[in-house]
């Protein structure tokens, strides 16, 4: 088998399927330079750069994915989803609803996510718990190469919009921009099984609402998601040593959630911890909280969370968003109580 860097994976997946289905077009800002190996294959007519107006390129998307198209567009960076909030929230996700199931919006919208390299709380939010609350759309946040390529590939064949986030600290051109500018001493901690790892020759598809667990334990469960899960994972290391077995589950989709394997692993453990770098407050850490309580498990829980305004310093911004120090000391909390 293959490696392939992160983004590669994805963009693999894609040229498979752009390959094999003419109706799939990528547009967004600045597309034909970040994805040219996409444009030299298939042309500008189907990979097309935007103005910067994301509000009318999503909007434009929506329709076009009415029209019988299947569009991915390209969000640079999942906060400036805000100034188009109105194309998904009032539109693409409720279309398939109010025509009674005969309009559909095959859309896949691709963005980066994530702190970690010192860019503040308006370019390193995740927001994943936000788009998530909407009903009507999918949100995916793979965590290694192969989950990226098999994701993308269920997002281009689903039949109502898809967010497909990116976390920057696995993604090689976000990679090799972060260190640029004031940045160049400036260390970021990047998982290195999440940014290059095995990939399949040919792409099938990953469910999309099908988690995975990582690892196997029987002491506590640590759920999480994108660059969370190597964090996690680092940590039930370390923990293993002090007599504390971890099971890590990466959940891989948001929307839908995969209330089964969720469940089951809290069901074996009775600890949950939620590692989030979403916000804390009304977000995934306590819908994971609801979902296993609902279920009747009586259990012990922590969550590991960005609390508030992410901050530019990247000292203070490492205290904010979770990292492996303050899973530990939750996870150990959760064994004393």
């Amino acid at each position: 088998m293959r490696k392939l860097n992160f983004s590669e994976a994805a963009e693999d997946a894609l040229a498979q399927a752009m390959a094999q289905d003419k109706h799939i077009i990528y547009f967004g800002e600045d597309v034909v330079a970040n994805r040219r190996n996409l444009l030299v294959r298939f042309g500008k007519d189907r990979v097309r750069n935007t103005p910067i107006s994301e509000s009318a390129f999503l909007g434009a998307a929506v329709t076009a994915a009415m029209s019988g198209l299947r569009p991915v567009v390209e969000i640079m960076i999942i906060d400036f989803i805000a100034v188009a909030m109105d194309a998904l929230l009032n539109h693409a996700a409720k279309i398939e609803t109010f025509s009674g199931g005969k309009w559909n919006v095959p859309l896949v919208v691709r963005a980066a996510c994530g702190g970690g390299y010192g860019d503040g709380g308006q370019h390193e939010q995740s927001l994943w718990g936000w788009l998530a609350h909407i009903p009507g759309l999918s949100v995916v946040v793979p965590s290694t190469p192969a989950d990226a390529g098999g994701l993308i590939l269920a997002a281009l064949e689903h039949p109502n919009p898809v967010i497909f986030l990116e976390h920057k600290l696995l993604a090689e051109n976000w990679l090799d921009f972060m260190g640029t500018g004031g940045r160049k001493t400036v260390q970021f901690d990047v998982p290195v099984e999440g940014a290059r790892g095995p990939a399949p020759r040919k792409w099938q598809q990953i469910p999309i609402g099908q988690a995975v667990e990582r690892r196997k334990g029987s002491d506590l469960t640590i759920i999480s998601i994108g660059v969370g899960v190597h964090r996690a994972l680092e940590a039930a290391d370390s923990l293993d040593e002090q007599g504390i077995s971890v099971s890590v589950i990466d959940l891989r989709t948001i929307s839908p959630l995969d209330k089964g394997a969720i469940i089951e692993s809290v069901a074996k453990t009775g600890r949950l911890l939620v590692v989030d770098e979403d916000y804390e407050s009304f977000g995934l850490s306590g819908e994971l909280a609801a979902i296993t309580l609902e279920a009747g498990i009586p259990l012990k829980y922590n969550r590991v969370c960005t609390m508030g305004t992410i901050p530019f310093s990247r000292e203070l911004e490492d205290q904010a968003l979770p990292n492996v120090q303050r899973i530990k000391k939750a996870a150990v909390s959760l064994m004393e109580n």
